[in-house]
């Protein structure tokens, strides 16, 4: 006979495990239900879009946001958020594995491939990386390597030797000298994967020389960063700091401290170098202790914007920082619980809060993003890169489950 302790710790035991059992099935259950809902919501978006190329100057190519009457607003192959819609139909592709989303993708993502030898600015890993990298991943296409290849090298002409980094902006040149801003470490990774793929230590060289003098340059004692620090490409003198997209030099912009983030936990998986390791765990502690930091985590604008709690939020920073944390998580085993459930978290209530509602906003995924408030652009809205990260963020939760 089973004593009354006995059968009380048994129950307890059973009640532990079903609860476990249960908040794990939540979770895997979170990625199903929002691919679900991707790939209904995604389909109206790719409706809309040949819709609006009927009304739309010829060449634009991506959705980017929605204007302020509510139409799809349109961009061309140079702009650098072309890569993220085609984007997102890949990581479609690759969670459904149904050569319907295969061909969507590659569809859209041709029109992009002229950027490979556009070296007016920095962000050709985003336009083609976002959707020609993930397409090489997916299918191996000889063509697409191809066309990384020659991206990779149309890169590496922006960077200056004197200074060691690559070369943003070329516009406000009565501003800057040469202005090299946080988002661009994004951009390594595309030098990391031409570096793997052809063995020309350049591509590294180049990639590795930029994070080091971003870790000199951009970031304050607390790991908060920067938008822009101007170079003199002569001397390599840091002739200013600024934070041109945040409320004012000295304070945080959201999107900036995820680019961060993300970019140095991405460079730590391509060279082994711990220092990028504490770079990427320093930055997310400054995000994540943050006093102005939401209790759901999707973050403010600015950290530092001076109407908190009244100010819009930036859903498109949280989903890069999601991204990021289930990255990182593999690297600091010490914090990688910690990390898993600020990014679960980020997940759950992106999924609960700031989705649009099905067949509506154009075939957006995610609401409430904030693009640029100090130049009143884009406030509030839906933004393409918003969701791509959206979608590599719940990819990369359900490959936790394999590990």
């Amino acid at each position: 006979m089973i004593c009354m302790h006995s059968k009380f710790v048994l129950f307890l035991s059973v009640l532990v495990f079903t609860g476990c059992n249960s908040l794990r099935s939540q979770q895997e259950n979170i990625v199903r239900k929002d691919f679900d809902f991707a790939s209904k919501q995604l389909l109206v978006a790719v409706s809309e879009v040949e819709k609006a190329k009927q009304n739309a100057i010829p060449g634009k190519v991506s959705p980017r946001t929605l204007n302020a009457d509510g139409g799809l607003q349109l961009v061309a192959s140079r702009d650098w958020t072309s890569g993220f819609f085609p984007g997102s139909l890949w990581y479609m592709y690759e969670y459904t594995n149904n050569d319907e989303w295969k061909e969507l993708a590659k569809k859209y993502t041709a029109p992009i491939e002229p950027e490979k030898m556009n070296g007016g600015d920095h962000d050709i890993g985003f336009k083609l990386y976002c959707s020609f990298g993930n397409g090489y991943r997916l299918t191996k296409d000889p063509s697409y390597r191809s066309i990384l290849i020659q991206a990779a090298k149309t890169l590496t002409t922006r960077f200056k030797s004197n200074a060691g980094i690559i070369r943003s902006w070329d516009h406000n040149t009565g501003k800057w000298q040469c202005p090299v801003i946080i988002d661009n470490m994004m951009n390594l990774e595309l030098l990391f994967w031409a570096f793997k793929e052809t063995r020309d230590s350049v591509y590294y060289q180049i990639a590795v020389s930029h994070a080091k003098k971003t870790i000199e340059n951009h970031f304050r004692k607390d790991y908060s960063s920067y938008h822009v620090v101007d170079y003199d490409t002569i001397t390599g003198e840091v002739l200013k700091k600024n934070t041109h997209q945040g409320y004012a030099h000295e304070t945080a912009w959201a999107r900036g401290q995820a680019w961060g983030m993300y970019g140095y936990t991405m460079c730590f998986r391509e060279t082994g170098d711990t220092a990028y390791l504490e770079q990427a765990k320093a930055i997310t502690h400054f995000i994540f202790t943050n006093k102005n930091l939401p209790e759901d985590l999707i973050p403010y604008w600015d950290f530092d914007a001076p109407g908190i709690p009244d100010e819009p939020r930036d859903v498109s920073a949280a989903a890069i920082c999601a991204s990021a944390l289930y990255e990182l998580s593999l690297y600091d085993t010490e914090n990688a619980i910690q990390y898993r459930q600020w990014a679960d978290a980020i997940l759950d209530n992106l999924s609960r809060d700031y989705r649009s509602p099905l067949n509506e906003n154009r075939g957006f995924l995610l609401l409430h993003s904030t693009g640029i408030k100090p130049m009143n652009i884009e406030i509030d809205v839906p933004l393409s890169y918003a969701d791509y990260y959206f979608l590599e963020a719940l990819l990369r939760k359900q490959k936790m489950k394999s590990r």
